[in-house]
Order: structure tokens, then sequence, then C-alpha cells
């Protein structure tokens, strides 16, 4: 049976699936927090969602607005200091995995949530910021990247370094002794991209059903790498569609003040 699914619900299925289940797991605000909660509740139960609020194994019935939502606090195992989640749990290396999101990014997984525009102290937008981004991009043991992919995202040079992947890529990420391993997948609304393994450029490894390798370079600000064999993405199932679905009607209902 074919299911009619969106390009979002797509993406923030394919970012879920990449998440082990029982992983602790450092989650950033809105695609990063849909993707991990919808693991959360499909193939990943006992995964540890941690917010840089100092919530631990929180399990959120609806999407958190902020990371100081009390829906965070109200269902976590734990709940420390801002300062005990960076220098113990964070900086201390006991987080396998970081999920963040990024308005925009580089070949080398670079990223930036800052500034689009003009200059650091008058650009054109000035974003949320980092907030734990640099320390979540350099501290855990891998890192996953999830953003709408177009040419003003996937852009040749970054108006501003927020959060690094791999500088200028090959070596240069290990030279800075950063002791997480970096971003091991971006996953977007066309497809998914992979470091190469020696010189670290994000290369096309999967494009989602009905998306064509020449869309996916079209929408991106530089020669995009591809591998010689660009696989399928397996199209969302219907339980996967049922609970994001589910997850995103609860989410809108508390927001609006609704039961």
């Amino acid at each position: 049976m074919s299911l009619n699914y969106t390009s979002d619900e797509m993406m923030t299925i394919a970012a879920a699936r990449k998440i082990r289940n029982g992983a602790p797991l450092f989650v950033g605000i809105g695609l990063p927090s849909a993707a991990a909660n919808l693991a959360r509740q499909t193939h990943a139960p006992d995964t540890i969602l941690i917010y840089e609020s100092g919530t631990i194994g929180a399990k959120p019935q609806v999407l958190p607005l902020s990371i100081g939502d009390g829906e965070l606090s109200e269902t976590a195992d734990a709940v420390v200091s801002i300062p005990e989640m960076f220098a113990y749990w964070l900086q201390g290396g006991r987080i396998a995995l970081g999920f963040l999101g990024a308005a925009q990014i580089d070949k080398f997984a670079n990223i930036n949530s800052t500034v689009i525009g003009g200059t650091y102290q008058r650009p054109k937008v000035r974003l949320p910021g980092a907030g734990g981004a640099q320390e979540i991009a350099a501290n855990c043991g891998e890192v996953l990247i999830t953003l709408r992919h177009n040419k003003r995202a996937f852009v040749e040079k970054l108006d501003f370094l927020t959060s690094a992947g791999y500088f200028e890529g090959g070596d240069s990420r290990a030279q800075r002794k950063l002791p997480g391993r970096g971003p091991t997948a971006v996953i977007t609304d066309l497809g998914i991209l992979e470091p190469d393994p020696v010189s670290k450029e994000l290369t096309l490894t999967h494009v989602h059903q009905g998306i064509s390798v020449e869309q996916v370079i079209a929408e991106t600000g530089w020669t995009l790498k591809v591998a010689e064999k660009v696989d399928t993405t397996e199209p969302p199932t219907e339980h996967e569609l049922a609970v994001l679905r589910d997850l995103n009607e609860r989410t809108a209902r508390a927001h609006a003040g609704q039961q």
C-alpha cells in the first residue's frame, strides 16, 4: 500500500531511524527533538533523552517549545544543574550521540545558528544562537544534523561558525584534538549526506523516494560530492507515520491550550 506523507515527515522519520536504542542522546529543540521523541516512541524506547537545561531521561508527551519547557523536567528521571550537565556529562564523554539543527551548513558539516548576513554586530538576521551546540558538536561521541535542504542553508561559506564539524576537512578536526568523532550524517528533506572517510566532505549517499540526485545537487550551494552508489531511503511505515502525526497533533493541541 502506498502511503501519502510530506517531505518533513520523511526527514523526521529518516532521522529517527539513526538513533540507537539505549544510547544517551543530547537533543536540540525543533526537528532534532521531533526525531528523538519519535524514536523513543517506536524502535528505541530505552533511549535516554538529555536536554541542556539539565533534564536526564526526559519522556515528554508533547514536543517542548524550549529547553526550559516544564514538560521536560516533569517527565525526567533526574534534573541536574547546567554546570553539572556540561562539565560532568557532556565534557566528561558520557553522551554517545548529539542531535542538532542548523540555519546554515557547509561542505565539512560546520554549522551556523548565530547570524545571517551582515556582521556579527549588525546582522541581517540574528538567530537564537549556539546554546550548547558548540559543546555538543565537540564532545558527543558522534553528531547527527537535520535541516531542510536548499541553497540558503547549504552554503559554500558560513556567515558565522557556531559549531564545528570537520573545520577545513581531512584531519583538521583531529589536529584540534576535539574529543568527539564529529558529524556522521546530515539528514534533510531530500536525502542523507555522510562525510567522506578521508576528506570529510559531505557526500550524498541516499535520496528519499521521488527525489533525484540532480534535485539535491541543484539545492546545494557548492559542487556536491555524490557517492558511486546512491541508495533510496525506505519510505515511512504506517506505524511510523501514525506515531509521528499523533505526536504532532498532541503538541499542537497542548500549545494551543487545549486538552
